[in-house]
């Protein structure tokens, strides 16, 4: 914890004229200078007291928002919280710190009482997808007469992840994505479709279809898929391999590669939609695979798997299973399947 206090302009003034005022005291030996260089050397001593004791006690915490998407601002929570007894803060203004170093953005509170929890908010903006790291906090005031500004840094780490932007879609896809399912089809749990089989229990499937007499003889669990739900699932194929040459440029370069940063962020834009639609959505990388499965916390998974992709030479070769498989590459279209919705082929590719 480091403790500043400069002095503000108007302080280095006060300074100036306390000093002046001082050896005009000694050298004349005039009572009424003695006097004035007393009231203002207390006015010093009465700034530096004051700003400590407003900045002792309080403890700040952040409350970050529950999405952050590249490029797109957001609101990051300051709780601050007086735990002194007796004694209120005044003007207090708190910054966040990024190695060391304040954001652009700052939190006032005016009156902080004892014993009090205030909160409020700054809005931010973060440029890129990825890992962000805080390094603390910044507590500064100029209570009671704006001469000193102490100040004090809190090291409060914290890492914050930040999802893809969202690219607009083209129209043509929008119109080629199937129509958003009533709520009844939603994993309804009275379904009237045929037994199509049964398969291995994925994240997101309701507990409720699990056939558990299968479960038990099988050893893992198992649920039942039904004809309905036929057409409810797609596979997004992100292919983020990149040849050697591109890959060794993308490293040498301090830039992210435009062309492959648009289709990161079409890839994020078609996960939003679709899950907002019903459907159980899947990835496949280069990387790895990640199942169809519906829900937020699906979206979570997909948009956190997107926000640290990077291209890759070579790596594992992406497996295409079923017809409902949207295909996305750097520098193209979107390709879009008519297994998807009955305006594919309408849609089935869209513009850069």
């Amino acid at each position: 914890m480091k403790r500043r206090l400069p002095p503000t302009r108007e302080g280095w003034w006060f300074l100036i004229a306390t000093l002046l005022v001082g050896a005009v005291a000694i050298d004349a030996g005039i009572n009424l200078f003695f006097l004035t260089f007393g009231m203002m050397a207390c006015l010093l001593l009465a700034s530096v007291l004051l700003s400590g004791l407003g900045l002792a006690g309080l403890q700040v915490r952040r409350i970050p928002p529950p999405v952050i998407h590249a490029g797109t601002p957001y609101l990051m929570g300051i709780a601050l919280e007086n735990r002194k007894r007796r004694l209120p803060s005044f003007s207090i203004e708190v910054e966040d710190l990024v190695d060391e170093h304040p954001i652009d953005k700052r939190c006032y509170f005016l009156k902080l009482p004892a014993g009090r929890t205030q909160e409020t908010s700054y809005r931010h903006r973060l440029p890129r997808r990825g890992r962000h790291r805080l390094s603390g906090f910044r507590l500064a005031t100029k209570f009671p007469f704006g001469l000193m500004q102490r100040a004090r840094t809190v090291v409060e780490p914290a890492e914050v992840v930040v999802y893809p932007a969202l690219a607009p879609l083209p129209p043509a896809i929008l119109r080629g994505l199937p129509s958003p399912l009533a709520p009844a089809r939603r994993r309804a749990p009275n379904r009237q479709g045929e037994l199509a089989g049964l398969r291995a229990y994925r994240d997101g499937d309701d507990p409720r279809d699990i056939h558990w007499r299968s479960s038990a003889r099988r050893g893992l669990p198992l649920v039942r898929e039904h004809e309905d739900d036929e057409g409810q699932r797609a596979l997004i194929v992100f292919d983020n391999q990149v040849s050697e040459d591109q890959r060794t440029e993308n490293l040498s370069s301090t830039a992210a590669d435009p062309a492959f940063e648009l289709a990161v962020s079409r890839t994020a834009a078609l996960c939003v939609e679709l899950v907002r639609r019903g459907l159980a959505v899947g990835l496949a990388t280069r990387g790895g695979e990640l199942a169809p499965a519906a829900g937020p916390r699906q979206l979570t998974r997909l948009l956190h798997l997107l926000a640290f992709i990077q291209p890759e030479v070579g790596g594992a070769p992406l497996r295409l299973r079923g017809d409902a498989v949207v295909r996305v590459r750097p520098g193209a279209d979107i390709d879009l399947p008519g297994a998807l919705g009955r305006d594919a082929t309408a849609g089935g590719r869209g513009g850069r």
